[in-house]
């Protein structure tokens, strides 16, 4: 599966998006690499912090069927802002620790996409071997 195609799983992900108070629906792919693919979307709550951002609730379905780090092949991030949006700083950390340090996140809006790593992202992060 190419990247664009992963992009278009990601969009097909965002339509189910549940977004009344921001109206900024996100979507979510991750490809695992033996090619399950796991969907996520953004789905708010009245209790903000209750939300759930799409590319967690995507990588936290690919954990809750047994997949870990080293199983995925790529995440795509998609939403139907005006520009490409970068996950939330709890994404990021959620990232930092779910995906390998290489793992290709590729964000996307409408005809422009932009493909980085955990690393680019969140340089410097705060994991498990800060706390050993």
């Amino acid at each position: 599966m190419r990247e664009s195609e992963l992009i278009q799983e990601a969009f097909k992900a965002m339509k189910n998006a549940y977004a009344p108070y921001s109206n900024f629906h996100v979507g979510a792919c991750v490809k695992c690499k033996d090619g399950t693919l796991f969907y996520g979307a953004n789905i708010e709550n009245a209790s903000y912090g209750a939300t759930n951002c799409g590319e967690r609730s995507a990588i936290f379905a690919a954990y809750s069927n047994g997949y870990r780090k080293q199983d995925i092949e790529a995440i795509a991030i998609v939403s139907d802002g005006h520009r490409i949006a970068g996950p939330c700083g709890i994404c990021r950390q959620v990232l930092s620790e779910l995906l390998e340090e290489d793992t290709p996140i590729i964000l996307g809006v409408k005809d422009e996409t932009k493909t980085m790593t955990i690393k680019e992202l969140l340089p410097f992060s705060f994991g498990l071997e800060d706390l050993k």
